[in-house]
């Protein structure tokens, strides 16, 4: 043990000047910093006295072989101490703690000069950036020394997510979200917040046989004094913890605008129904089977329509005009008739229209239609270079009332929803319905607990032509690994203002009391709460409707799985509870469409056990008495 001890202090940095602590409100959460004896501006996280993050080193230089060299560091004014409570126009809950502590520090970089570094501690993560770096070249140095070779998951573009492994075995660039589990009972997530214009996305990196990741230095050419994003580590006792977090919205500051106009809500899309047979109906890309979708959606209180691509032409062809394509005169009708029927209609805009057209005269053309939203897909250009793109036409959309959803490898979302509350989802993840071999039951329980942390995904669940064999869909006819109740679990489990549903509406009313499970999720969410889960293994998930019910929703890897659910947070009195699983027979990989449904009345004292087939998953709808 002293030998052990000996170690430790041995490489701990040595400081001849003071460091500054930085402590949670709970004071479960501090963040320390301070400059070493060799000029380096390091800090080290401790959560419920364990250090989490050994002493790294944060800064900027003016090469990117070189640490930045730290002359000075000291306090700026007074601590800040924030009690207040946010209350979002849409997300998880209507209101949300906004609790923290923060200090700020006058700082001299050799070769940089003089800046400033906001350090700002809550209780479920602390984040730091840097203010006022002068403008010129430069490069950063961040580092997450990790105490111990816990292990990790992480984003992977649109593939299966990479993990569970170990930190030492990482090797090579990573993306975030990184998750991470340090114990059972603490968990950890690195990410960035408020990503400026100016900034490039957080990649990672690391060697095989170390637990320390870094940020891959970029070089920035800043014209004027630099803002950094925030650095991001949250913390939670459970992996439920992480995904019930607002730190990444909260470090974004509130919009400018008005954004009442904003409508969350279920929405259909038309491109998995193309190819899709019932009774002798073909469905399709056209005007006669959106006004069946329109019709369905305003019958279930949906609130959206998305016409995905080639409405205005061939998407990728430069002749497609996106205002006078060849389904233009359709569209404007089928917008006309969803206001109508109070369903809004989305547009599907690629980027080569979005380059190759003035992309405001576009959207205001849209705006004046009367369309509802943007699907932006396919996006181009380095990671800085879309990330100027993406906030360019999120402000563009905003100013032309225009909700907005990127797709195909988008910039990681940042919190920008709090800003920009029209940036309503994004497809930071596999969408379910693209890949059989990449998106498995695992590949759902894992994405909640990693890509999700980023901030609302756009993951099209709720399939449900879920017989053995091919589809007869045109774009991917391909089998989707999953059960009916589990694909609806999916969909209220999936954070996103826009949940994107992908079938006709024949197959959802095959599935009556899963049906009124899907139309029960009536945003903006009340409030919500991961009540247990793993990541890659399972999720329970409860979301209060804006009605005032209460919705649960569990979802399982390629393993059957028996749950039991407390319902304590229900208000006193009596509910009764409509319990949808699996049929006893049930499993994604030979039975997906068995099902089973029951009534029961129940408290807040009750608590319902559900049994979830391999791949499968349970939908209870409580409803006051």
């Amino acid at each position: 043990m002293k030998f052990i001890l000996f170690l430790i202090l041995a490489l701990a940095p040595r400081f001849d000047g003071e460091t500054y602590k930085v402590k949670s409100p709970d004071r479960k959460t501090a963040f320390t910093v301070g400059v070493d004896a060799n000029g380096k501006l390091q800090y080290t996280l401790s959560k419920g006295g364990e250090v989490a993050i050994d002493w790294s080193e944060i800064g900027y230089s003016v090469s990117e072989s070189t640490s930045p060299k730290a002359q000075s560091l000291a306090p700026a004014g007074r601590r800040v101490r924030v009690r207040e409570i946010w209350k979002p126009l849409w997300g998880k809950r209507s209101e949300v703690p906004d609790r923290y502590n923060q200090r700020d520090f006058t700082l001299q970089f050799a070769g940089l000069g003089s800046c400033s570094l906001q350090v700002r501690v809550y209780n479920d993560g602390a984040a730091f950036r840097f203010t006022g770096l002068p403008a010129g070249e430069m490069s950063e140095k961040t580092q997450f020394n990790f105490a111990g070779d816990y292990t990790a998951w992480f984003y992977n573009g649109e593939r299966h997510n990479i993990g569970p492994e170990k930190l030492s075995e990482s090797n090579g660039e990573r993306l975030p979200v990184m998750t991470v589990k340090a114990s059972e009972n603490r968990y950890f997530a690195i990410h960035e917040a408020f990503l400026g214009t100016d900034c490039w996305p957080m990649r990672l990196r690391s060697k095989s046989g170390s637990t320390a990741f870094e940020v891959i230095p970029e070089k920035i050419a800043a014209s004027e004094p630099y803002t950094s994003a925030w650095r991001v580590i949250m913390c939670g006792d459970t992996a439920g913890d992480l995904v019930d977090s607002h730190i990444i919205e909260l470090l974004n500051p509130e919009p400018s605008d008005d954004f009442s106009w904003v409508k969350p809500g279920v929405a259909l899309w038309d491109w998995r129904i193309d190819g899709a047979v019932w009774e002798g109906y073909h469905y399709g890309m056209n005007y006669d089977s959106w006004t069946r979708m329109i019709d369905f959606a305003a019958e279930q209180g949906f609130s959206h329509l998305v016409l995905d691509a080639n409405w205005y032409g061939p998407e990728f062809a430069a002749s497609s005009d996106p205002v006078n394509g060849e389904k233009a005169k359709d569209v404007q009708r089928i917008i006309k008739y969803g206001q109508e029927r109070g369903v809004g209609v989305w547009l599907y805009l690629n980027d080569v229209a979005g380059r190759r057209y003035p992309i405001e005269e576009t959207l205001a053309q849209y705006e004046q239609w009367g369309a509802a939203g943007v699907k932006y897909g396919f996006m181009n250009g380095t990671p800085l270079e879309k990330n100027r793109n993406t906030q360019m036409i999120t402000a563009l959309c905003a100013k032309h009332h225009l909700l907005v959803d990127f797709h195909d490898y988008p910039v990681h979302p940042f919190g920008q929803m709090r800003t920009w509350p029209n940036a309503i989802t994004r497809e930071y993840c596999k969408a379910q319905l693209d890949g059989r071999q990449i998106f498995q039951p695992k590949t759902f329980v894992t994405s909640v607990f990693v890509n999700m942390l980023a901030g609302p995904l756009d993951m099209n669940n709720g399939f449900m032509e879920l017989h053995q064999g091919r589809t007869t869909r045109k774009d991917n006819s391909q089998e989707v690994p999953s059960t009916a109740t589990s694909e609806i679990a999916r969909t209220m489990i999936t954070w996103s203002g826009a949940t994107v549903i992908p079938d006709i509406p024949e197959y959802y009313q095959k599935y009556p009391k899963l049906l009124e499970f899907l139309s029960a999720e009536k945003q903006p969410w009340k409030e919500s709460r991961t009540l247990a889960g793993e990541i890659g293994e399972y999720i329970v998930m409860m979301r209060q409707n804006a009605d005032g019910d209460f919705l649960v929703a569990a979802a399982t890897d390629e393993s059957s799985r028996a749950v039991s659910i407390p319902l304590s947070f229900l208000p006193g009195g009596k509910w009764i509870a409509t319990v949808n699983t699996d049929g006893a027979a049930a499993d994604y990989r030979t039975n997906r469409e068995s099902t089973h449904s029951e009534t029961v009345e129940v408290t807040s004292k009750s608590t319902i056990r559900v049994l979830m087939a391999p791949g499968g998953g349970a939908c209870i709808l409580l409803k006051k008495k």
